[in-house]
């Protein structure tokens, strides 16, 4: 059994629960995710069954975009509502209404847009010096880091209340909209952190082609619904191999390509004839050949 299966997580358990999940329902150890959510958000998960996990790599650096709930008033330890409160505006209510109304939330949007910088958050699964960031936050330390270079592609509001807003925002792998948040509050004075998140799409994979966990466990054929696994990297350029380097494509051998199509360092789809994907492989621009990397036949 092998595809791409894209699931609606529900709120609460973790990533790797709806994995486990999974693995009942298909009866197959062989599952994996890529883009991870955390417990409290719903949306697009993307998982990999079977041959499909060797192509993971190429799926968790997509862009993503998503719908956050931000609530305005304090900020959290961790940056959204499962946190402890730990920064507040001392603004009462009816003063942090006033101060929101009074932005112009296109002019602060755009100023988040593009190419930025963000702090990773303390509670987060990025690793320093070897350890992952939440290890130290959970033990109450500080650790000191970089900021990361991220791009925010589309940002917009798309609903708002006395003190919340809603928005939508596409953006680069390892964004986190949870620092989004954050910085939004800053920018506008008042205390923020993220209340809800639900991501919409990863990829080129749309919630509207998801799954509910139950309406998988109720499908008579749950294997049906697993897209082909060609989907995991249709997103990719493609070389149609000659006939006689087929074999040895498989057999781990580079193919010599006349061709101003790709950049060096380029992941490539080699391809027979039929169309069907016999290996991944990177360009390599001083050699001329594009070398198999994952050999899937």
């Amino acid at each position: 059994m092998d595809g791409i299966l894209i699931i609606d997580k529900p709120a609460g358990p973790t990533s790797h629960d709806v994995v486990n999940r999974v693995r009942r329902i298909l009866q197959t150890r062989k599952v994996g995710h890529t883009g991870t959510l955390d417990p409290f958000a719903t949306g697009v998960l993307v998982l990999v069954i079977g041959k499909a996990t060797r192509l993971a790599q190429f799926l968790d650096k997509d862009e993503k975009e998503y719908e956050a709930m931000i609530r305005f008033g304090f900020e959290t330890d961790t940056g959204d509502p499962t946190g402890s409160r730990v920064s507040d505006s001392e603004l009462k209510n009816d003063e942090i209404v006033t101060m929101l109304s009074e932005v112009d939330w296109e002019e602060t949007l755009s100023g988040f847009r593009g190419e930025i910088q963000q702090l990773p958050p303390m509670y987060s699964a990025k690793k320093v010096e070897g350890k992952k960031l939440y290890e130290s936050a959970r033990k109450g330390i500080e650790v000191d880091r970089k900021p990361i270079k991220i791009t925010i592609y589309k940002l917009e509001l798309i609903g708002s209340g006395e003190t919340s807003m809603t928005i939508r925002v596409a953006c680069s792998s390892g964004t986190y909209i949870r620092t989004l948040a954050e910085d939004l509050g800053r920018s506008v004075g008042v205390g923020a952190h993220l209340e809800g998140l639900r991501r919409t799409r990863a990829g080129r994979f749309s919630i509207n082609e998801s799954l509910t966990l139950e309406e998988l466990e109720n499908t008579v054929d749950p294997s049906k619904s697993l897209l082909p696994t060609s989907e995991a990297v249709a997103h990719l350029p493609a070389f149609t191999l000659p006939t006689e380097r087929i074999e040895k494509t498989m057999n781990g051998l580079a193919t010599h390509v006349e061709t101003d199509d790709f950049k060096s360092g380029d992941a490539v789809r080699m391809l027979n004839g039929e169309g069907g994907i016999v290996a991944i492989g990177t360009y390599e621009s001083r050699e001329s050949n594009i070398k198999p990397k994952i050999v899937l036949v």
